[in-house]
């Protein structure tokens, strides 16, 4: 054999070895529909993944013969998204409120207190707290009384929130305790009274002084509590969310536990309006801490519609002489818009009625100017005027709304607001003409978490039960891409985070999730049927389906 044979095998060899070696990757998700937020890929693709992001994206038999993967997923055909992102809940909230008696569904008062008393039974504290009533969905649509509570419990301070967090039902115990009578007043509250009495009925504001009443859970109480919710999020398909209205006490909370490591769901905080936490955080500005973040600033304009606290400006059609209620004086409003500004942050607010909505549209108008990428934001934007709605685009003001509250609020909607003004209300299609694009999200826990849920209420206007029969006001309905856009890429840009998360795309977080079904493309019957297979979040499997 000549030299040049020789060598001729060598390089030979050289080449087989270099060919047959691959790297090493964490995780490889193959053999699903791809969605990822811009294009669909069919089964024959796979995501690799490498530290926590995409890698790469392409063909099953070219990723497999360029990596060799520690996990592997076999999708089976299954679908795969960005993983969801909620762009208007209450995390930490509704995670250090599960102590609470459990209200959601009640059908009567009559239940309530049921619920009320079997919970007292066990309960250890000094006090009872219930939330979740809601009036409209009982045969008897009226406010309850106290009389009752009262009779059950004339020691034990009582607070029951209704489920849209702005009206609460409470005993003559606990009004005696935060000094409350026929007789206060309250700014932005109501203290209803009937035949010279309270009913134990508190609106928006006038809640605060029983609640005050309420102690503090343990720490370790409240960890628990926050990392259990995280594990139902994620068995949701969320990786992400927004958390809206956050104090700092719990602020300090949350970054301890996610510099620990013991939460890891991305989440992206609205600073409380208070004082104590504007003075102690505002002056940072943006915070990013790998999932741990501060965006902005949320503000109450308003109340609820449900409570008819939200503010109209022409009368409840269900109540004459009754436009709701401003929360937050515009005095203090502007202070707080100069505050965002001048530190960089988002301002955030509450704005569900039509005269809530024309006041807070023209003051980000003043102090915006003109098109923009400060993305302020409107939470809920239920009821617009038409003739205000061309304001969002001029500014670049985004509408972040929750569909879910569309086909909840449906069966009473006409109700409150008649039945032309109704019709300006809940009207996403239009409000996402005005930017191009509309982040979604819930409100938990005065929705549903699931973001399915969502996903339907967007698209089909129908609550869970299939109701209305027709659907809601149907030319405001989002399409199934356009909705998909809304619970990622969209709700991720709401607080700056597209170039990170909300899409499949090389470079960002693989945070990904896999569905037993193709939500894009079933029936819509069976839209709501669809499970969680598996969460990817920063390449981590936090969630697969036993």
């Amino acid at each position: 054999m000549t030299l040049k044979h020789i060598s001729c095998i060598l390089t030979g060899i050289i080449i087989l070895n270099s060919c047959s070696q691959k790297d090493d990757i964490d995780l490889l998700i193959s053999n699903g529909i791809i969605h990822t937020g811009d294009t669909t890929l069919n089964k024959s693709y796979s995501i690799a993944i490498n530290n926590g992001r995409i890698l790469e994206l392409g063909p099953t038999k070219e990723l497999r013969a360029r990596y060799k993967p520690n996990n592997d997923i076999d999708a089976k055909g299954n679908a795969i998204f960005p993983g969801f992102i909620d762009a208007h809940c209450h995390f930490s909230g509704y995670a250090l409120d599960a102590y609470k008696c459990d209200l959601v569904g009640t059908n009567s008062f009559m239940e309530v207190l049921n619920k009320v008393y079997t919970y007292s039974k066990t309960n250890k504290l000094d006090w009872i707290y219930g939330r979740g009533w809601d009036q409209n969905d009982w045969e008897v649509k009226q406010w309850p009384n106290k009389k009752e509570l009262d009779s059950l419990f004339p020691e034990q301070p009582v607070i029951l929130k209704r489920i849209d967090g702005h009206a609460l039902l409470c005993n003559q115990r606990a009004l005696d305790l935060a000094g409350i009578n026929a007789q206060t007043k309250i700014e932005g509250g109501d203290v209803q009274v009937a035949n010279g009495l309270p009913t134990g009925i508190l609106v928006d504001n006038a809640m605060e002084p029983v609640e005050h009443l309420i102690g503090k859970l343990p720490k370790e109480e409240g960890i628990k509590y926050l990392q259990q919710l995280q594990q139902e999020c994620f068995s949701l398909g969320l990786t992400g969310v927004v958390d809206c209205g956050v104090t700092k006490d719990i602020i300090e909370i949350l970054q301890d536990l996610y510099q620990q490591k013991k939460l890891s769901i991305n989440n992206v905080l609205l600073l409380a309006s208070d004082s104590l936490t504007l003075t102690a955080y505002v002056n940072n500005g943006p915070v990013k801490n790998n999932q741990f973040a501060i965006a902005g600033i949320k503000v109450y304009g308003d109340g609820a519609l449900g409570s008819r606290g939200a503010c109209l400006l022409k009368d409840y059609s269900d109540m004459p002489g009754h436009r709701g209620t401003i929360l937050t004086p515009l005095a203090k409003m502007e202070e707080i818009a100069g505050l965002a500004k001048a530190h960089n942050l988002q301002l955030c607010t509450h704005a569900i009625g039509d005269s809530a909505n024309r006041m807070i549209l023209k003051l980000y108008g003043k102090i915006l100017g003109n098109k923009n990428d400060k993305r302020w934001r409107i939470e809920h934007a239920q009821v617009i005027d038409y003739q205000d709605i061309d304001l969002f685009g001029a500014y670049s003001i985004i509408p972040s709304v929750q569909p879910t509250h569309a086909t909840s609020d449906a069966p009473w909607a006409a109700e409150r607001l008649g039945s032309t003004r109704v019709k300006e209300a809940y009207a996403y299609k239009a409000l996402l003409k005005q930017n191009g694009w509309l982040p979604l999200g819930t409100d938990f826990p005065v929705e549903q978490i699931n973001p399915i849920n969502t996903f339907y209420a967007a698209v089909v206007r129908k609550d869970k039960t299939g109701n209305p029969i027709n659907g809601f006001q149907t030319q405001n309905a989002l399409s199934r891409e356009e909705a998909l856009k809304g619970m990622t890429i969209w709700a991720a840009k709401s607080v700056f985070q597209e170039n990170n998360k909300g899409s499949i795309s090389k470079g960002k977080d693989a945070d990904i999730v896999i569905l037993d079904r193709d939500i894009m493309k079933v029936p819509e019957k069976d839209i709501l049927a669809t499970k969680v297979l598996y969460t990817i979040s920063q390449g981590n499997i936090v969630y697969r389906k036993k």
